[in-house]
């Protein structure tokens, strides 16, 4: 299957030469060719459970229901879909909220559409037998990348317990190399996603130590677009909210079509596959409403995003904390709740 939350310097570094340079005519994606909406646009997506649903909308025909002309753009990579949003090679992207925020500080124009998923223990450290609880981990070896929503989650988990991560040997490694890294035996435990999680599990023989499901609303994946698009498109971005839902009331009542084309898609096996979906919480348009409201706890974006980004800022991968609320656009899923 995504990831996702790779919210690393690199990627800042290229935000900021970005925001430096000179934007060149032609450059910008299809989507801005006017509000005719001739060019498709642009959605790009990476590997994780509830993104690969964005195949299901595609080839159960629900864009062409809708009159929206949609080019899924895949990166194996996810950090590469975060660039490529940021700097205008696609138009919309499914990325985490806190990855969201990065840019948003540096100025860089985007809303948040729809919340695809929460993820619902498809998150987690992976542990080695042994090591039975999260005190257990003090002196122990964990992997993780530094500034994402795993690495948030570890320091959540250390929290809960009383814990700092200088009570453990944290290792700064993207998720690509710490699921490996944990089933070779060179770290003790690695925050992971799906899929990664589950392979550490199986091949590495390790056990869920700690998950999001033990914190409900900390991770939530969007749909991202560029502010222009919106501006520009809403009647799109309208079309491609609503096809998303009609495929999602689909799913409910046929899931078996649905997790066929998602697993294909992921290259696995459909047990495999219902596993990962079992691990996230895909919303409702009611739901996604509600999450859109503030609050004062992590089921909603609001507040969600104002704990993230202060937790990104304590380690200085955002110079100033956004006002989360100039991302979120909530106007779409409302008219998708009402219909």
């Amino acid at each position: 299957m995504k990831k996702r939350i790779c919210l690393t310097l690199s990627i800042t570094l290229a935000v900021l030469i970005v925001l430096s340079a000179c934007a060149k005519a032609g450059e910008t994606s299809g989507s801005t060719a006017g509000s005719g909406g001739a060019a498709p646009i642009k959605l790009a997506l990476s590997p994780w459970p509830g993104w690969f649903f964005w195949y299901v909308v595609e080839e159960k025909g629900y864009f062409k229901k809708h009159g929206v002309d949609v080019e899924l753009t895949w990166f194996p990579v996810y950090s590469d879909s975060l660039q490529a949003l940021s700097t205008g090679q696609v138009d919309a992207n499914s990325q985490t909220l806190s990855d969201t925020l990065a840019p948003l500080s540096k100025g860089i124009k985007l809303k948040a559409v729809l919340i695809n998923d929460n993820s619902n223990g498809g998150d987690a450290i992976v542990s080695k037998p042994e090591i039975k609880t999260v005190p257990d981990l003090k002196g122990k070896t964990v992997a993780t990348e530094l500034g994402t929503v795993d690495h948030l989650l570890l320091l959540t988990a250390l929290d809960q317990h009383g814990m700092k991560e200088s009570d453990i040997n944290f290792v700064n490694m993207a998720v690509n190399d710490a699921g490996p890294a944990f089933i070779t035996g060179k770290v003790d435990a690695s925050v992971l996603w799906e899929p990664f999680q589950t392979k550490a599990v199986q091949e590495g023989k390790g056990r869920v130590l700690f998950s999001s499901k033990e914190t409900p609303g900390l991770i939530p994946d969007l749909l991202v677009f560029k502010e222009e698009v919106v501006k520009n498109r809403p009647d799109d971005v309208q079309k491609i909210v609503d096809a998303w839902f009609d495929a999602l009331a689909d799913f409910q009542k046929n899931p078996e079509e649905g997790l066929a084309i998602m697993a294909e898609k992921a290259e696995t096996s459909i047990e495999d596959y219902k596993l990962g979906m079992e691990s996230i919480k895909l919303f409702s348009p009611e739901e996604n409403v509600k999450a859109f409201e503030s609050g004062e706890e992590y089921t909603s974006l609001v507040f969600t995003g104002q704990k993230t980004a202060e937790f990104l800022k304590k380690l200085d991968m955002i110079g100033s904390i956004p006002n989360v609320e100039e991302l979120l656009e909530p106007s779409f899923v409302q008219k998708a709740a009402e219909r």
